[in-house]
């Protein structure tokens, strides 16, 4: 597709140039300095209701890179975090970059089978961990001959005082820290007592590699999406290009980042964009403690918030948030998962500000889609593809869908991943012969050139032989008054081939299945209604929220 063939350029809002300029495509590095430089006073982060600023996290990140070439890391060695988002994760980043290292995020909630994977896979040195999760590193340290060195980090840790307090409240309290056994460690606070007093400088380019993000592993084997410099810094300006006309720049931005910033959306559309914006942070380290979330709310408004759709669910509802002061709430983002119309439209209700759905994935850094950030009302789309993308729907021989049928969606752009590391044959099965990116996700471009995620094409259903999309259908029962929550698969039928499933999350007790399969069949086709309903007192999910469609397979599938 030639640059003047992307028919959704003519709906860019005003100003918003086409493409973005390669010049300032730089190092996550250059962005860093200029927040330093610019904002070294401003607030930057929050957690547990303590402050820092962007020059003290300086100070912080410096002492990380000099410990880390203390103990002799060398550009390109591989550093692992599994943490969520407690103080030290974002000056962690910065320091493994600064010392010429590439960060490795891990989800906190893997089982020691995952983790011992990915520190394999990626070859790390060392892992910075917390110590709430330390047990699982302890079950699975023996077999990973490549890591040197383990950092035991508390949630406290460059608090100050309060820090204290909430390492003791963490361990002793809500005794969340299980017992473990893990020779060769060192305390966070012991390891910073390894800085020297310099960094070595470190040549560092755009193409060189910042992150390995590992997939979730949901198609297979988790595999790692390397990310250059490059590709980050360009989704992050891409981003900042795309929402500039929505933001007041002279305004002091509070974001809520409650999505794990071992997440692709929370990393680059939150730690980074926030680091470039020179705004300050609020990290929740448990996005399920609801009732902490809102308290957290109350105390410290938003101006920006980056969720999924579970979160703007349970928040609109929570006992609390009609105190919250939203009057200087001006943008709410939407990702990770799909959006749906009915949490939607509730959350314009409560807040009056409309949810702007994106798009993206881990090998694109991730945004590739994003609705205008001036939309009225909530779109149900994932918008027009950001500044410098391009994007091709194509058909399973390959060929480019007409607008208005759906296909596979493709992207090309500087956000896309150079490969998946050290796994040519995954790199060459998802790339296209002319270089595009193949998502694997089911998609349709409007009448007015937005782009529909119709669904994963792993989880599409055929029902004699009729498709079936289970985010249609999630859609249409989650809009029931009375459905907090709802997921759909596909399980096997003797006489259709598969038959559609539902679970279902009451909102109302007195919700019964004859009443929800009247009401699916009143704005579904009959092949696309739930032939089994279940309702459940919670739905399977990852931490940041999207519901595993998979787990309930799996679990359906065992139990014949």
């Amino acid at each position: 597709m030639s640059a003047d063939a992307r028919p959704w350029l003519k709906h860019y809002p005003q100003g918003v140039p086409h493409d973005i300029d390669d010049s300032q495509i730089t190092t996550l590095l250059d962005i860093y300095d200029q927040a330093i430089r610019d904002y070294a006073d401003r607030p930057a982060l929050e957690s547990f209701g303590v402050r820092i600023t962007y020059g003290e996290i300086d100070q912080q990140v410096r002492k990380i890179a000099s410990a880390l070439q203390y103990m002799g890391l060398k550009k390109g060695d591989r550093v692992a975090i599994m943490m969520p988002n407690v103080i030290a994760y974002a000056p962690l980043i910065f320091g493994i970059l600064k010392a010429g290292g590439v960060v490795v995020n891990v989800n906190p909630l893997y089982t020691a089978r995952e983790l011992k994977h990915q520190i394999l896979d990626s070859g790390a040195r060392v892992i910075f961990v917390l110590e709430n999760f330390a047990h699982t590193l302890a079950e699975c340290v023996h077999d990973l001959p490549n890591l040197e060195c383990g950092v035991v980090v508390r949630p406290g840790d460059l608090l100050g005082f309060k820090g204290k307090i909430v390492n003791f409240v963490s361990r002793y309290v809500k005794r969340a820290v299980k017992a473990y056994s893990l020779n060769g460690t060192i305390r966070f606070h012991k390891f910073l007592k390894w800085d020297t007093g310099s960094v070595a400088p470190v040549e560092t380019s755009r193409d060189d590699v910042a992150f390995l993000q590992y997939t979730g592993g949901t198609t297979g084997v988790s595999k790692g999406a390397t990310l250059l410099h490059r590709n980050i810094a360009a989704n992050v300006i891409q981003c900042e290009t795309w929402l500039k006309p929505s933001y007041d720049p002279s305004v002091n931005h509070v974001m809520y980042t409650a999505l794990p910033l071992y997440h692709i959306l929370a990393l680059t559309g939150c730690c980074l964009f926030m680091f470039r914006l020179g705004a300050m942070q609020v990290l929740i380290a448990n996005p399920r403690d609801i009732p902490g979330f809102i308290k957290t709310l109350q105390t410290t408004p938003p101006t920006m918030m980056v969720l999924v759709n579970t979160l703007y669910n349970v928040l609109e509802q929570a006992e609390g948030f009609e105190k919250v002061d939203l009057s200087k709430l001006s943008l709410c983002i939407s990702g990770g998962m799909a959006t749906q119309a009915a949490v939607a439209r509730r959350w314009k209700e409560k807040t009056g500000k409309p949810i702007v759905e994106g798009y993206g994935l881990s090998e694109t850094s991730p945004v590739v889609c994003a609705n205008r950030p001036d939309i009225a009302e909530f779109t149900g789309s994932i918008g027009y593809p950001v500044p410098s993308t391009f994007v091709s729907i194509r058909t399973p021989d390959g060929s480019e869908a007409a607008q208005g049928e759906a296909g596979e969606l493709c992207v090309k752009g500087p956000q896309v991943m150079t490969g998946y590391w050290q796994r040519p044959d995954e790199t060459a099965n998802v790339t296209t012969p002319d270089g595009y990116f193949r998502t694997g996700d089911v998609a349709v471009m409007q009448d007015d050139c937005t782009i529909k995620i119709v669904d994963r094409m792993k989880d599409m259903i055929a029902v004699s032989g009729l498709k079936v999309f289970p985010n249609e259908v999630e859609d249409v029962l989650a809009s029931h008054p009375k459905v907090m929550e709802a997921a759909v698969i596909g399980l096997p039928d003797e006489h259709s081939g598969e038959c559609v499933v539902a679970y279902i999350v009451k909102r109302d007790a007195d919700l019964s299945a004859e009443e929800l399969r009247a009401f699916a069949r009143e704005n579904l086709a009959g092949y696309k209604t739930p032939k089994h309903i279940e309702f459940r007192e919670t739905l399977p999910k990852t931490n940041v929220g999207k519901i595993l469609r998979r787990e309930l397979r799996d679990e359906a599938m065992k139990q014949g």
